[in-house]
């Protein structure tokens, strides 16, 4: 693994998103001196918040899973994952309620699940469960370490004997027909394959690889940080700032100093000038290549992820039937995909994801009332023919009237809290105005990905969700263990922590 030459002792990172933050508690945790620079007044990137009426949203990601993973980084600085945040398990994971009028409860263990799916769809889908959750456990446990926790060189890199068992198992197939070959009904099928949508493929056409984010979710389980996910970035910076670590907030990088191919300071908009003997980026790609002043070679261009639309709802207390996530499929499913990733427009039978964090921390809103976040897939702006700004309130009351009609709790006393719309990700800076990044199309995983260093530049390492491994929760704290291996080399608490294996 090709890892940056020379000194490396003060390193600025640029951005305190996830990946960011667990780059600064790995290199903390090695001994380097690390600075990191936050255009916002918070940590967080991606994991956005808004404090509004009383109600305390998650703008970002809602659904938390591999917690392992997160303590992995607190780790580095002698820390726990549980010394900071109280983290709860969701139980079930998911409620996901289907077109028909069936629903099914998404339960992580074993034996629920089984009892769970024999009720809903009969036993040769209970006894098939079984060997579809073996099968996404063994595909987990051969990638993960080789291929989604793993640098790579070339592509030359991913000849291990790894690679080999991956293939083996039909990691290199596509999503849908891997879990076609254990379950027959439909419903089951979305509930094992709906992940793909995070990854910003169709899972008709999804390498089965990415089947992990299904294993992540349905058998791993989820997870719900007490003060919302806000929590995780917050605990993050403090573990961080404990350890040394100095934050620079406010400030967006205006320009990189060099001396040849190597950055020797950062300048920021605040007037700062910060000596670096290596640079951490976690920008927008496009950023990333202006700062650098360079033109990434690919031979195909960038394909961004779907976007989504977000509407964050206050509502009368709900009952406690409705849990904390639900996912609400509508009938056209294969449709779906192709009205936001083909067509460029809003699905015309839309399948919604709504999560409820308040089932899990009341004190997300006030008193009496519930918290709701309703998510609803869309084109991102690059393939999107949408006008965003004329149409987003006309949107948002069919997407409460389809939650509405599936959720009849939800009453008419809602009040509509903010809304995020693909072009309000674009104003953001989000590439393409998508919060998913680059999609996990087969000529953009694991070593044609992005990498996360930078053809010409010595001394700059990339990390974030448009660079290895990819999009999510888990996967950007990983980027960030990547990106300080870059600068390092691998640590020996890494290759002898075993936290991966269950």
């Amino acid at each position: 693994m090709r890892t940056v030459d020379g000194r490396t002792d003060q390193v600025v990172v640029v951005g305190a998103g996830l990946s960011g933050l667990s780059t600064a508690l790995h290199l903390a945790g090695r001994g380097r001196t690390v600075t990191v620079v936050e255009r916002g007044e918070h940590p967080g990137g991606r994991v956005g918040r808004a404090d509004i009426s009383g109600y305390r949203l998650d703008t970002g990601p809602t659904v938390l899973t591999m917690p392992d993973i997160i303590d992995e980084a607190f780790a580095a600085v002698g820390e726990t994952l549980t010394d900071r945040i109280e983290l709860q398990p969701v139980h079930p994971a998911y409620r996901a309620m289907f077109a028909d009028g069936s629903t099914l409860q998404v339960h992580t263990d074993t034996t629920a699940m089984f009892n769970a799916v024999e009720r809903f769809a009969g036993r040769r889908d209970a006894d098939a469960y079984l060997q579809l959750r073996e099968w996404l456990t063994k595909l987990y446990r051969n990638e993960f370490d080789g291929f989604i926790g793993a640098n790579f060189d070339s592509p030359l890199s991913l000849m291990t004997p790894q690679l080999v068992r991956l293939i083996a198992l039909g990691g290199f197939r596509r999503w849908e027909t891997m879990v076609r070959r254990f379950v027959n009904d439909e419903r089951l099928l979305r509930v094992f394959t709906f992940q793909a949508l995070y990854a910003g493929v169709p899972p008709q056409s999804a390498l089965a690889v990415y089947a992990v984010i299904a294993y992540m979710d349905t058998i791993a389980g989820v997870y719900f940080p007490r003060g919302g996910m806000r929590a995780l970035p917050d605990a993050m910076a403090a573990a961080a700032a404990d350890a040394g670590v100095k934050f620079v907030y406010g400030s967006s990088v205006s320009g990189l100093e060099w001396s040849g191919s190597r950055v020797t300071a950062v300048h920021t908009s605040g007037g700062q000038r910060v000596l670096a003997d290596a640079v951490v980026l976690t920008t927008e790609l496009p950023d990333t290549y202006r700062l650098l002043g360079r033109t990434p070679r690919r031979l195909l261009r960038l394909r961004p992820a779907p976007s989504a639309v977000v509407a964050h709802v206050g509502c009368s207390a709900l009952d406690n039937e409705i849990g904390h996530h639900t996912i609400l499929f509508g009938d056209a499913w294969q449709q779906t995909f192709r009205d936001i990733i083909d067509d460029g427009r809003v699905m015309g039978d839309p399948s919604l994801l709504v999560t409820r964090p308040t089932a899990s921390d009341p004190t997300l809103a006030p008193p009496g009332r519930d918290l709701l976040y309703i998510l609803a897939p869309a084109p991102n702006t690059q393939v999107g023919k949408v006008n965003w700004d004329d149409i987003s309130s006309t949107y948002v009351e069919q997407m409460l009237g389809a939650v509405r009609k599936r959720l009849p709790a939800l009453g008419d006393d809602a009040e509509l809290l903010h809304v995020v719309t693909p072009a309000d990700w674009a104003r953001q800076g989000m590439a393409a105005g998508t919060p998913f990044a680059l999609a996990h199309t087969f000529s953009q995983t694991g070593p044609f990905r992005p990498a996360n260093t930078v053809r010409g530049v010595d001394n700059v390492v990339l990390a974030g969700s448009s660079t290895v491994p990819g999009v999510g929760v888990p996967t950007a704290i990983l980027s960030g263990r990547l990106a300080a291996d870059r600068i390092t080399g691998v640590s020996a608490r890494h290759l002898n922590r075993k936290v991966y294996q269950r």
